[in-house]
């Protein structure tokens, strides 16, 4: 019996081959870079994870590998990049999964848009904005106003996304927009004003279980660089209660039948609107929060539901735990990554802070507008989501993440190419 992993998040490995572990099913990592998860890696032990390294961006060689499986019995794809792929294979060797169309609807950020807008759930479809088309700053305009989003419909991690406020931003932006290689395809949506949140839930047989809420601390405007999370936010009851029902339609409406969700939204005076919807367990160290906060390994959740089984998270009584609060450490500078410095002042600081590193010594740090940009995490905990950050915050303002300049040569061809 063996569950194959296509890839994984950067964090929750370890928790992920315990859960597996723990239900009896052997896990196997299939993966075109180990050294990416070397952080968990260092900490599980010898044997626990059968780690085969393969170019994952070949199909077919998955495929062979996946039929050489003995007695498979689940695949589990929770990135991005490979979920469409995971979706692919899971179909074609009759594993127990969600329908592809669906998968490839919820990496459609505007056929969401447009899904969401049919069933009544937000006040705008989306409006393709072809950035080639000199008419297409008018057509935005008309279609959703200003200010507005643009951004690329299979973008991931806020890379690509452009807040325009007025038509000077909007030409602008579209420019910039030529010039990038998209995912997808650029479209436009209205801007959501106020704070914005992610639900963390667990969806099965088309019942979905609030979780709980993180928050989402972001860089000032006009960019969206995701900075502090902190884990369960405490709505009123009330109040959650009926994000619980909301979500539990915004999720019917696509589809969404099974399985973690990540649905970030933003809390307007007119009532939560959705920005997106992952379908999978939150990153960074949501995961983490997830299994402390709640007080269960929610990883176990998503090894069941890969074999098919009802999760018995979606009923657990939950015994709680420490809330939880992180924040990504960027450099201020692009450059070259050469260290942490402070990390020996954290075991004196309240919130028992740990740094979760990332990057490694002599990884480029190229991008600092977006999430490409943290080299590592610093993470803590306290009674609540706020006390949590609070401790976060601290921890995180006593360390630095270096940078040394990018050699001359590199310099010259960054700046060539427009980076």
């Amino acid at each position: 019996m063996t569950v194959v992993c296509l890839e994984s998040l950067t964090f929750g490995l370890g928790h992920l081959t315990r859960a597996a572990a723990r239900l009896g099913e052997p896990l196997r990592l299939l993966t075109r870079d180990p050294s990416y998860y070397a952080h968990e890696l260092a900490k599980l032990p010898a044997g626990a994870l059968d780690v085969v390294e393969t170019d994952t961006f070949d199909t077919e060689r998955v495929a062979e590998l996946l039929g050489r499986t003995p007695d498979l019995r689940g695949l589990i794809s929770s990135t991005d990049t490979w979920m469409l792929v995971g979706a692919e294979l899971t179909a074609r060797f009759g594993l127990p999964g969600l329908d592809p169309a669906v998968l490839r609807l919820t990496r459609d950020k505007a056929a969401v848009r447009d899904r969401l807008f049919e069933a009544g759930l937000t006040r705008s479809r989306a409006a393709e904005a072809d950035s080639g088309d000199p008419e297409a700053a008018a057509l935005v305009a008309k279609a959703v106003g200003l200010p507005a989003i643009l951004k690329d419909s299979a973008g991931t991690g806020s890379q690509n996304v452009w807040l325009v406020r007025d038509e000077r931003e909007l030409d602008t932006a579209l420019a910039e927009a030529a010039g990038r290689q998209l995912k997808g395809r650029l479209f436009a949506e209205p801007y959501f004003s106020g704070p914005v949140y992610s639900a963390e839930t667990l969806t099965w047989a088309g019942r979905t279980r609030l979780l709980g809420v993180s928050s989402r601390l972001m860089s000032p405007e006009p960019h969206f660089r995701e900075e502090i999370t902190a884990f369960p936010v405490a709505f009123p009851e009330p109040r959650r209660a009926a994000l619980e029902q909301w979500l539990d339609s915004v999720l019917a409406a696509i589809g969404y039948t099974g399985r973690f969700a990540h649905v970030e939204f933003a809390l307007t005076t007119a009532g939560p609107e959705v920005v997106e919807i992952n379908p999978r367990i939150g990153g960074a160290l949501v995961g983490e929060g997830l299994c402390r906060a709640l007080g269960v390994n929610v990883y176990e959740a998503m090894v069941e539901a890969a074999l098919g089984v009802r999760p018995g998270l979606m009923d657990a009584e939950l015994p709680g735990g420490p809330a939880s609060a992180f924040v990504l450490g960027y450099p201020a500078r692009p450059g070259v990554f050469t260290g942490v410095d402070g990390l020996e002042r954290l075991p004196d600081m309240p919130g028992s802070p740990v740094w979760y590193p990332v990057k490694q010594v002599g990884d480029p740090v190229e991008h600092l507008g977006d999430s490409r940009g943290y080299a590592g995490i610093v993470y803590a905990e306290g009674e609540t989501a706020e006390l949590a950050t609070h401790c976060a915050v601290a921890a995180a303002n006593a360390v630095r993440v270096l940078t040394d300049p990018f050699p001359p040569t590199d310099t010259a061809v960054r700046r060539a190419s427009g980076d």
